[in-house]
């Protein structure tokens, strides 16, 4: 436990002040999830509250501090967006500061949890709260966190620092007086100015007739450290045409926050050789994933590793067997010893099995005695943890084919019963029933689940598939591309198609499709780095042409007039 951790089991409550971070979830400190998930009331701005919620236990009551227009530090109008589980609906609160929201909340005995952007003493007002509550006598700590000054720039490849040091100056535009710009204009240090998007050209304005030169260079970043983050690279005299030949101003959207580097380290050159954040392969693409919910997750996980933005639509759902008793003879066959074998062929099929144990009362000690095989990776973690660890998981190729390599055949000396329990889907293909039997082993094939259509995505997630509004989809089966296809239209034709092997990928060229990326094994984690190579090699063609990185959505006709907003 931390040192700073404040006991539980307090009478009285407190207020635990937490820097979220400038917007990438994994910039969290470790500190700050063991505040958050100790919290019973969270106060959190708008742009931080998704990223802290998903920490907090369940239950906690969560106040959002959505600003007025023109809120003065430390105020605002608080909105009550989710209540304890006691409540199913949230009256409109009085308009009060969150100084006095938090301290009300922790006087009645609750550890409240106050979540800012950034750092609470570098990017927010926080040091007036905590005045507040040292005055009422609140108890309260400080968790840091990575100031968007400070994580913006490592994020856009611009350290602040070398080896030689150098003199570095935080300055919020919104704030400086006419002698803050005095000073560090007549510096030759690191300038990092937070501003908005609209107010660079007018702050590089203010640093030249302060006496930095014209041809000083400048980075401006918006969204930073989040999968929308852009940046720009210029100098303070040419920061205003930049930013209008890319076309991001004029914008409704100019009062976007930005982080501004003014100095040597932020050089065009430099940049290009430490820009490690954008240069990732998919970095900003809107990638498909039409899986089942359950399966999607590992997947998604690393599309993000490579820079991209998953977006999940179930196209299978998956249901009962019409008729269960099958299943149920075969799941007492077991506890009876009628087999040797049980193969799972899928996580669903671990599911089905383990729902019908605990209809039952059964567990993992039912698996006694038979040699237990899963067809990859995601199956074999699904067993174990069902408590079963797998007697046997395919060497090379994860799917029916690789698993029959490496079974073994039936012998009358050493296995004493010569029956497999298979249990799958309903529209399992032939191929590993086949294999065993051509093994020597008698096959009972059971189905343990149906796979059916699921019911179509949004009307905006569909519009965005035919209109090129992802970037990428990953066909993991051929019944994804028919399913997929059913419930929300054909994907556009900017659009890459990534296909997990010749049979997925003849299926999607039978509707039309073309098929960009074919994983080099039938593997959802090959067929993911496959099309990460894919990025890759567009990015670096691109970079040699002299040409502008762009993702495969923009283009689409006017995709490059909308590219702010995303």
């Amino acid at each position: 436990m931390s040192p700073t951790t404040l006991p539980a089991g307090l009478e009285h409550g407190h207020v635990t002040f937490l820097g979220a971070g400038p917007g990438d979830p994994g910039l969290l400190t470790l500190r700050a999830v063991e505040a958050l998930a100790n919290a019973d009331v969270l106060v959190a701005e708008p742009e931080v509250l998704d990223v802290v919620r998903v920490h907090a236990r369940p239950g906690v009551a969560v106040v959002d501090t959505d600003p007025s227009p023109d809120p003065g530090p430390g105020t605002g109008t608080p909105q009550l967006t989710v209540v304890d589980g006691a409540s199913t609906t949230a009256g409109a609160p009085a308009v009060r500061d969150a100084a006095h929201l938090v301290m009300e909340a922790a006087r009645g005995g609750k550890r409240v949890v106050r979540a800012v952007s950034g750092d609470p003493g570098l990017d927010a007002y926080a040091a007036e709260e905590m005045l507040a509550c040292a005055a009422a006598g609140v108890p309260f700590e400080v968790v840091p966190g990575v100031a968007a000054a400070v994580g913006v720039p490592a994020y856009a490849g611009v350290p602040l620092r070398d080896a030689q040091g150098a003199d570095v100056r935080f300055v919020d535009a919104r704030t400086a007086s006419d002698r803050c710009w005095t000073e560090v204009g007549a510096s030759d240090g690191t300038v990092v100015v937070s501003t908005t998007l609209d107010s660079v050209a007018a702050a590089a304005g203010e640093l030249v007739a302060a006496g930095r030169k014209p041809d000083t260079p400048m980075t401006v970043t918006v969204a930073g450290t989040t999968t929308r983050q852009r940046t720009w690279t210029a100098t303070l005299g040419t920061i205003a045409q930049t930013l209008k030949q890319a076309k991001v101003l004029p914008s409704p959207e100019g009062g976007r926050p930005v982080i501004a580097v003014v100095g040597e380290r932020s050089a065009a050159a430099q940049r290009e050789q430490l820009s490690w954040f954008e240069s990732k392969p998919l970095f900003g693409w809107r990638v498909l994933v039409p899986r089942t919910k359950e399966q999607a997750a590992s997947l998604s996980d690393q599309l993000r590793s490579y820079g991209a933005v998953p977006h999940e639509v179930p196209t299978i759902a998956v249901e009962p067997p019409r008729t269960p008793q099958q299943m149920e003879r075969a799941v007492k066959g077991l506890v009876t010893g009628r087999y040797e074998w049980i193969a799972f062929t899928s996580v669903n099929a671990v599911k089905a099995v383990r729902e019908k144990f605990e209809e039952y009362g059964l567990d993992a000690r039912a698996f006694a005695g038979i040699k237990v095989a899963a067809v990859g990776e995601q199956t074999a973690k699904a067993l174990i943890a069902f408590g079963v660890k797998p007697d046997l998981v395919p060497s090379g190729e994860q799917s029916a084919a690789g698993l029959l390599e490496d079974w073994p055949p039936y012998d009358p000396v050493f296995d004493p019963i010569d029956r497999v329990f298979l249990p799958r889907a309903d529209i399992a293909t032939e191929t590993l029933v086949a294999g065993l039997i051509e093994l020597g082993w008698e096959v009972d094939d059971v189905t343990a689940y149906r796979t059916v259509r699921a019911s179509p995505p949004p009307a905006e997630t569909r519009e965005a598939i035919k209109g090129g509004g992802f970037d990428a989809v990953l066909f993991t089966s051929s019944s994804t591309v028919r399913n997929l296809v059913g419930i929300a239209g054909k994907p556009h034709n900017v659009t890459v198609i990534a296909c997990i092997g010749p049979a997925t990928a003849k299926t999607a060229e039978e509707h039309g499709l073309r098929v960009d990326v074919m994983a080099p094994e039938p593997s959802v984690h090959k067929l993911t780095e496959a099309l990460a190579d894919f990025g890759a090699k567009r990015r670096a063609a691109a970079v040699e042409a002299g040409d502008a990185v762009t993702r495969p959505s923009e283009r689409r006709p006017g995709a490059r007039r909308r590219r702010t907003t995303t």
